[in-house]
């Protein structure tokens, strides 16, 4: 019998069997490997899944990952063979299928050539990731789990003494933390940045020592079973903030609330991020707003829905998502204040919820 992780897989196929089946297009070549995690649960480095109107679904691998294929997945057939695209010739000859549809932002040149010219090949424009948009209650547990993860590694590096270390230090003894909680992996390259680095968006650490009186921003996040968590938060070290630095963080937090608070089902993405974003832009400091309001996460760290001023479409419920907006003086400082959030009817569901005050850290 199907676990529940695996009816969700066969559930997902079918969704996408039904997009694409409405197009008159009797199967879909899904090459990207993430699509093919989600819709199988297989994990393997190599691997291509061919979904097919008839429900015959058939997913192909090479010789490492026989085992590992027959464990993770249900329902599907599984062909080791390498190179991949040698089985889907035969299938699309034998069941005389003339229109394939395939991931045209992944495919590339080459892999199109390994397939009959005779065949018509149709762009499936995104149609796994537009499922992958909303998340059910297992991924939303996943990600709950990584976020979890995340807060108690930052809380128990909030314990130690920061000062006198290095960007890189800090950066080390936190991801030491995330593992040490469960962390399979890092969501990305953990962000360091002090003093006047602070004012760098994606600043890699470096032997910066952490003075007294610096800005220190940390954006970092675990990753469990593959979903990522993202959470960035902004202190002072070892002295009373300056009033640049109190007025800066409290404009950053009070339009981050703003963000947090226009998250509703329904809600165009571009009314999201200008609901942080004219706080910022009124304050006189627009211009060092330097990126989008946020992103969607999941399999991804960035993913579908993203928030900027000429994003076009809607959230929807379930849809997990960050809020981070900046401000960042070159040569002085900067600030980002970064919540993962569930979007849900009512309020939405935080999911980092260490403190977001300008706290003074030793």
């Amino acid at each position: 019998m199907p676990t529940a992780t695996q009816a969700a897989h066969a559930a997902r196929r079918d969704a996408l069997r039904a997009t694409f089946a409405a197009r008159d297009v009797p199967a879909a070549l899904i090459t990207r490997l993430l699509n093919v995690r989600y819709l199988t649960g297989f994990t393997g480095s190599n691997g291509l899944l061919l979904v097919r109107a008839d429900g015959a679904d058939v997913l192909v691998t090479d010789g490492r990952y026989r085992d590992q294929a027959a464990a993770q997945t249900e329902g599907v057939e599984i062909v080791i063979e390498r190179p991949l695209l040698g089985p889907v010739d035969g299938w699309l000859t034998a069941g005389n299928i003339g229109r394939l549809g395939v991931e045209t932002h992944v495919l590339t040149l080459d892999e199109r050539a390994a397939l009959p010219a005779e065949v018509e090949t149709v762009s499936l424009d995104r149609a796994v990731e537009k499922l992958r948009y909303t998340k059910d209650e297992t991924e939303l547990d996943l990600i709950r789990t990584a976020c979890a993860m995340s807060a108690r590694a930052l809380e128990g590096l909030f314990e130690t003494r920061l000062g006198g270390r290095t960007e890189r230090e800090i950066a080390r003894d936190l991801e030491s933390r995330m593992y040490a909680e469960g962390a399979e992996a890092l969501a990305f390259d953990t962000i360091v940045a002090s003093g006047p680095n602070s004012a760098i968006p994606h600043h890699s650490p470096t032997d910066r020592v952490v003075e007294r009186g610096d800005f220190l921003k940390i954006d970092f996040g675990a990753r469990h079973t593959g979903y990522h968590a993202d959470c960035t938060r902004t202190v002072v070290v070892g002295a009373a903030p300056a009033a640049w630095q109190q007025e800066l963080h409290d404009l950053v937090r009070t339009a981050q609330q703003a963000g947090r608070e226009a998250l509703k089902p329904g809600a165009e993405l571009s009314a999201v991020d200008a609901a942080a974003r004219d706080l910022i832009t009124a304050a006189g400091h627009g211009g060092e707003f330097t990126h989008g309001l946020g992103h969607g996460v999941g399999l991804e760290i960035h993913e579908d829905p993203f928030f900027a001023a000429n994003a076009t479409g809607t959230l929807a419920d379930r849809t997990p998502v960050t809020v981070e907006p900046g401000i960042y003086l070159p040569g002085r400082g900067g600030v980002r204040i970064e919540d993962t959030l569930v979007v849900r009817d009512g309020e939405p569901e935080l999911l980092t919820p260490t403190t977001k005050d300008l706290v003074v850290l030793d």
